[in-house]
């Protein structure tokens, strides 16, 4: 896919003046936020990167996140569209390591925009993530040569390519109840989870109900 059909380029022009992080991790995050929440409006990802103590976006740039939110979203909720995800790197006319660094921010990003959906992982997913952990550490200068080539590049980013994939199943939340967004701590424990470990008083079943179960019909 070249750098025109997979975005990289409009991409590139679009968040030429936005540049705290890659255009590859920007993608990522909102990829993996995307895999647990519904794409917000302009003004909850404004929220959310505000959040993250990242500088507003450009207009332009905030159109164009929130479009391919929703777009991303609508991909990964369908199986057959979901193998057809592609994460935002340069095409195979830049050089390895440009393209092996920036699958690299995508994993970054990824972790993180899946991070703050504070979503309960499964063991398959949790062994996914660590793997995708290990893209995400990659150490390589520029004037170093990729261990592997080519060959290992495709298989790393086959499978950091697989990972929304297989994470767009779950059910999905709105990003206002994110506790980035929400103001609770990461991990913070519902009311329903701290009445089940007794350290909350459990509430009262509702008048009705008590009285309906003592005057049956």
């Amino acid at each position: 896919m070249n750098d025109n059909i997979s975005g990289w380029n409009t991409w590139s022009n679009t968040f030429e003046q936005w540049n705290d992080v890659s255009i590859s991790e920007l993608h990522g995050l909102m990829t993996g936020l995307m895999t647990a929440c519904y794409a917000p409006d302009e003004a909850g990802w404004a929220t959310v990167l505000e959040e993250l103590s990242f500088a507003p976006l450009p207009e332009p740039a905030l159109t164009l996140l929130t479009e391919e939110a929703e777009d991303t979203v609508f991909q990964l909720k369908d199986k057959d569209d979901a193998y057809a995800y592609t994460p935002l790197v340069p095409d195979d006319e830049h050089d390895l390591y440009e393209r092996v660094m920036a699958l690299k921010q995508w994993a970054n990003g990824f972790m993180t925009g899946f991070g703050i959906s504070d979503c309960r992982l499964t063991a398959e997913e949790n062994e996914m993530l660590s793997d995708l952990a290990k893209i995400g550490a990659i150490r390589l200068e520029e004037d170093e040569d990729y261990e592997g080539g080519e060959e290992s590049y495709l298989y790393i980013y086959e499978f950091a390519r697989m990972v929304p994939v297989s994470f767009a199943t779950r059910k999905r939340k709105p990003v206002k109840e994110l506790a980035l967004i929400a103001g609770l701590p990461m991990g913070a424990k519902t009311t329903k989870e701290l009445q089940a470990e007794g350290k909350l008083p459990k509430p009262m079943p509702p008048v009705v109900d008590v009285m309906n179960q003592h005057n049956s019909s």
